[in-house]
């Protein structure tokens, strides 16, 4: 065979470079989307925040109470899926859940059938969703200093209550 045909075998055509290319291009686009895709599995799965399964909290409160949102912090840090509603009176959901004005704090919880009132720590209500005792709820009546979302220079001692539909209470820890 001459060299002259030898070269013209060798040779491709423009249709073969097209479709080398469009290979290339569609092996490019397979590898970025893949790359793309462990990315976005990788930042969902290693992103620090509130696991997909958390325990869901509905939390009543005042649009403007800081304490209320420390205390949502509080519950968010500790695994909760927190759903805020701001409302302007809370005093209608404190009634409806029996929370007597003795009981009352600033912001109401509902947990899985549970009322939780005031600033109780994360770690109670998760004993209370555990245990499951017969009960409406608890209760940290008042705003106690050191408490979650009222922390400050100062921590003053303060129990945790259950309270039950006749307003009946019994110490469930003591901070």
């Amino acid at each position: 065979m001459s060299k002259q045909n030898s070269k013209r075998m060798n040779k491709q055509t423009p249709a073969a470079d097209t479709s080398k290319a469009t290979r290339q291009s569609a092996s490019l686009f397979i590898a970025a989307a893949s790359a793309l895709g462990l990315l976005v599995v990788s930042v969902i799965w290693l992103w620090p925040g509130v696991p997909a399964d958390a325990t869901e909290i509905t939390v009543y409160k005042s649009p403007t109470c800081g304490c209320c949102n420390k205390w949502i912090d509080h519950l968010e840090d500790n695994g909760f899926r927190v759903i805020k509603k701001d409302l302007r009176d809370t005093s209608p959901i404190k009634a409806a859940h029996g929370v007597t004005p003795r009981l009352a704090s600033c912001h109401t919880a509902l947990v899985d059938g549970d009322v939780v009132e005031g600033h109780v720590p994360a770690t109670d209500i998760r004993r209370l969703l555990a245990e499951r005792p017969a009960v409406k709820g608890l209760t940290v009546p008042g705003m106690p200093m050191g408490s979650p979302g009222m922390e400050g220079a100062r921590q003053d001692p303060y129990d945790v209550l259950t309270f039950d539909g006749k307003g009946r209470t019994t110490v469930f820890s003591r901070h």
